[in-house]
């Protein structure tokens, strides 16, 4: 992937508002046919066709590091860490970093949709008997489409 960004600035402008204590705001994404939400709090930006280096003896999610202005950032395929079967990269397939607790993180993600706020009272939990280990709720957005959410003190665990 080479060196061109995207800054998660440019998609929340569109609605730059007050914005109620209950709402937080959430970047989608799309991994594997499911949309996946994360909350902007932790999102420094967008970048796609960068280049990763591999590193050896790793877990088969974690793709490797890039350098990103002097600092080297891990990089995990969230689809394949979600246990989903491996595919070829696009030209929507993006890294989203994060800083979660000071810890700088990429994510490979199929495509960016949109930020949205969400009243936080309407996340649900996940309805399994076990428990969810990246993902820690859900909403319904429209008749087929749900949103769920990823828990970001696991995904800085997870490399």
């Amino acid at each position: 992937m080479s060196n061109e960004n995207t800054a998660i600035d440019s998609i929340a402008e569109d609605s730059v508002t007050d914005i109620p204590t209950s709402t937080e705001r959430f970047l989608t994404f799309m991994s594997d046919g499911l949309t996946i939400g994360v909350s902007t709090n932790y999102v420094t930006e967008i970048i796609t066709n960068h280049t990763i280096t591999i590193i050896p003896l790793v877990a088969d999610y974690v793709k490797g590091i890039i350098n990103l202005r002097g600092q080297i950032i891990p990089i995990i395929d969230i689809r394949l860490r979600m246990g989903k079967p491996s595919i070829d990269y696009t030209s929507t397939t993006c890294i989203i970093v994060l800083n979660i607790d000071d810890t700088n993180l990429g994510i490979i993600v199929d495509s960016v949709q949109q930020v949205i706020d969400i009243d936080k009272a309407q996340i649900s939990p996940v309805p399994t008997e076990n428990h969810q280990e990246l993902i820690n709720g859900m909403i319904s957005l429209s008749e087929r489409s749900v949103l769920l959410f990823l828990n970001h003190e696991q995904l800085a665990r997870v490399y």
